[in-house]
This record gives structure tokens, sequence and C-alpha cells, in this order.
């Protein structure tokens, strides 16, 4: 058996499945996208059959272009959208209804209805979450009280609910498994993360039946071995993670008070806090960073829910610009002297404001502003609310008078602009890594070194290797200007301003 590892990267706009050689370098990639559904306003959707043909058909194409066999691989790994909810049958294996995804806020009302019962605190206390429609398990609450007849069977047991992860590894498996890990459990606001388990109270007050509920695993674990009549071979499934607690594995984050934020569809901050389960006094999320050998490492997070969603909307939306690479040059030629502020509220705002009824806006326009200036505009607002993250991070974490460096990864940290210009910002070093599939390659370490042909964690986090650092080089008083117009753009944005 080689050391090659297979890590499915299910995200929530396209599947991608990326072979790893032994030397954790990059083989063989399949990517492929799939349909966004906007039911109503505020609503998104997957079809799951949809993204399980997408995952078959990258797997197939990431071994292929590897060119190597199914014998050469030693493990697979699964990261996924977190958050995003399925409710399938549990003998057929199909879907009920579609998965409600992260980004959906149709429980909006019901998670304030909650709220007035004075529930909020009773969740965060046990989840480390907060009463938002971003969470699973109102989500699943939704699907069971509006799917016919959904309520009952899976009060009988019929029916399966899973995170994106739980779906495939039961499709995988030919519905042998059914489990996940404790990253992804930890989203669903029915898992208790102190106990390490679902709660019964929390169920109770959702409506969701246990019978209903996949079983709990560390992140590196034997998930289950995939059915022969898929593939042509049996492959151990040894690593799971969310796709941001993969990330920060990637990015070897293994120490209290290691940083790492994510650029993709959104943008997730993960502050490692150690064994310290840090309760935020600033709005942000406590959350499990990874449970290895049964040790649970905490970590604090902060969840902006545009990034490179905004550079979507302008290139799909807008049709300023064809291609998002081209963003980068865009901003770089935009007039200096205009001052066009986009908050990204396109489906409310994360932290650490939580308006789930917040919608976007553009402040600072002129008859002169053009593509240029929107450019801009998108890839600040991305910097912008990570310096709001930072600075709730640090009013709950002291980082000992230590400098914040900032590892980044994900699709729009490719750009120069971006990166600078985040730094600058931020006022705090910028760390780009040489490989930049972090997410995928946290889940791939989790399942290597479970199969004993990757290296332990210690060793993992010394071949770390940063590609590019960026320094701080805009003034203060610049700097000060810009986070002033930020601030009032977003006050007038948010729907309790």
């Amino acid at each position: 058996m080689g050391g090659y590892i297979l890590a499915i990267d299910q995200g929530t706009t396209s599947s991608r499945a990326i072979v790893f050689d032994g030397k954790q370098q990059v083989a063989g990639v399949g990517q492929k996208e799939f349909k966004q559904h906007f039911p109503k306003s505020g609503w998104v959707e997957h079809d799951p059959e949809e993204i399980w043909d997408s995952v078959v058909v990258t797997v197939s194409e990431a071994i292929k272009k590897a060119g190597i066999s199914l014998s050469d691989i030693a493990g697979i790994g699964i990261t996924n959208q977190r958050e995003t909810v399925v409710v399938w049958d549990r003998e057929t294996g199909k879907p009920i209804h579609n998965a409600i995804v992260w980004q959906d806020r149709r429980t909006s009302a019901y998670c304030d209805k909650l709220k007035k019962q004075g529930l909020e605190k009773t969740f965060t206390r046990k989840t480390g979450l907060l009463l938002d429609p971003y969470f699973s398990g109102t989500k699943l609450n939704w699907l069971l009280s509006n799917v016919k007849g959904a309520q009952a069977r899976a009060a009988k047991g019929e029916l399966c609910f899973g995170t994106i992860d739980t779906f495939l590894i039961w499709r995988l498996t030919g519905g042998k498994s059914f489990v996940t890990d404790a990253t992804n459990a930890s989203r669903t606001l029915i898992y208790n993360i102190a106990d390490n388990a679902w709660d019964d109270e929390l169920l109770d007050i959702l409506h969701v039946p246990r019978a209903m509920l996949p079983e709990v695993k560390d992140c590196a674990a034997d998930f289950g071995v995939t059915d022969k009549t898929l593939f042509g071979a049996a492959i151990p499934i040894l690593g799971v993670a969310g796709d941001q607690q993969a990330a920060t594995i990637g990015q070897a984050c293994f120490k209290p008070g290691m940083l790492k934020s994510t650029y993709g569809t959104g943008c997730f901050a993960l502050l490692n806090t150690g064994k310290d389960m840090v309760r935020s006094k600033n709005r942000l999320l406590t959350t499990i960073a990874y449970r290895l050998d049964g040790e649970t490492t905490y970590a604090l997070e902060g969840s902006i829910f545009v990034a490179g969603a905004a550079v979507q909307w302008l290139r799909d939306g807008l049709k300023v610009i064809k291609a998002a690479s081209d963003t980068g040059t865009l901003a770089e030629s935009a007039d200096p002297s205009q001052e066009v502020y986009l908050v990204p509220a396109f489906t409310g705002l994360g932290a650490p404001h939580w308006d789930p009824d917040a919608r976007g806006a553009i402040f600072g326009m002129t008859r002169n502003t053009g593509p240029a200036e929107f450019a801009r505009a998108a890839l600040e607002a991305v910097c912008y609310q990570t310096r709001d993250l930072l600075e709730a991070m640090h009013k709950d974490w002291r980082s000992n008078g230590k400098e914040t460096v900032l590892r980044v990864d994900g699709g729009m940290v490719v750009s120069d602009w971006t990166m600078q210009r985040l730094s600058d910002l931020l006022d705090a070093p910028v760390d780009r890594p040489v490989i930049l599939e972090t997410t995928a390659l946290g889940v791939a370490w989790l399942a290597g070194s479970r199969a004993g042909v990757w290296p332990k964690q210690e060793d993992f986090a010394k071949s770390w290797a940063r590609d590019r650092r960026f320094e701080p080089a805009m003034d203060e008083a610049t700097r000060k200007a810009k986070l002033k117009g930020w601030r009032n753009a977003v006050k007038r944005t948010l729907s309790q301003a």
C-alpha cells in the first residue's frame, strides 16, 4: 500500500477531490461545480443527489490524473461545507428534501421566537453557538415541521439526519456507516461541546428525535470503508473534519494562540485556545477545533458569510468583471479619492454583529464610480470584516503581547493586492503558505496519520512552509480614516441601527 491519500473537499459551490502523495504534495485534482437553488429570498438549497454525483465524478478524475491504482491509496479524508443539513430515508438512502445550506436564513423568525423565550443562553452555554439560522438545528426543525410526515417518521427511526460529511460517508459505505466527527457535530446547535455528546434538552427544544442522529467520532478514526462497487476497491475512510477546522489543521495551527483565516465563499477565522473553552463576550463562537485520541482542542471562531461570494456577485450578478482574477488588477487602478464601501450583507451579517435581517448596501458612490471602485470595495469588505473579527478575538483572548500573525488560505489569497490590503488594514503580518489546499491537506493529514503513512503532528507542523509574508505598509492616519468609514457603513446597514 502506498502513502497516497485521497481528500474529498465538498464545498458550497463545487466538489473537489485531491490525491496527495506521500510527501504531502498534490498529485491529482478533480473539480465539479453544482447548481445553487434559491427558492425564495434568503433561502439557499442544494440537491444532495447532485452533490453525490459530483463527488463520485471528481474522485475518479483525481485518481486518474494522479496516475495511480486504487491499491496505492492508504485512506480517505473528508472535509465539507459545515451546517448544511440533509435528511434521508434510512432504507432507501433517498433525501426527503433538498439540502438546506448554511447560508439559508429561512429560520430567522423561529430563532427570534426561541430568543424571546430566553433560550439563547442555554444554547450558547452548551454549544458555544448563538441562536442564528446559520446553524443546523433550526434548519433540521424546519424540515421536520414542513415535510409531510417527517416528524413522525423521524421519531420511528425511519429517517437519518446528517451534515454533508455524514451523508457522503453513508453513501460511500453503502449505508453501513452512520457517523460524523466532533467538529461537524459541534456546529449543529444540538451537541454539547463540554460533554462531547448530543444534548437531550436541546433536542427536546427543537423537537429532534435522538433516533435520527449519527454516532460522533474523533476527527481521525475508522469511519468505515467504501463499497467496492463504487471505485473498484474498499478504501478506508480515516479522517473527517468540517472545512474550517480542516483548514486549521492543514495550516498546522496546533498551538494555543495560533490563528488562521480561510477566504472562500465566506470567510472564517479560527483561533486555537487549546483545552480552554473560552466563552466569548464579543459574540464570537466557541467551537471544537479538533478532537484527537479522545482529547478535545477548542477554538474561538468568527464567521463572515460573504467573502468570495461578493466577487462572484460582481461577475455573475452585476457582470462588471469577466473573471474573479480580474478584481486585484481592477482594484489597484481604482480612483484613490473615492472611498466606496460595500457591506455585503446579502444573507445577513455574521460575527460579531449576528444580524440575519441586515441586507447589503453600497456607500460613497459618485457618477465616476465604476468597475474598478466596485472591485476594490468588494475586496476591502473582506479585509474590514476580518479586522472586526480580530478585534473581537483580542478582547476575548489575551495574546500576552505576542505579535499576531494571520495564516491565510482559500481562493482569494492568490491575489497579492488583497493580501497586502488585508495586512494594511489589520496592521499585522499575513502569511500565505506554499500549499494553498490547506482544507484538503488537513483531512489528508488526519487520514494519513491514522493510516500510519504520514508524519505525526509535530513533524507535520514542521513541514508547513510559507510562500510569502505580507507586512503592513499603510500609514496609521489612512488606516484609521478607512476603518472609521467602514464602521459608519456597517452601522447604517444593521437592521436595528
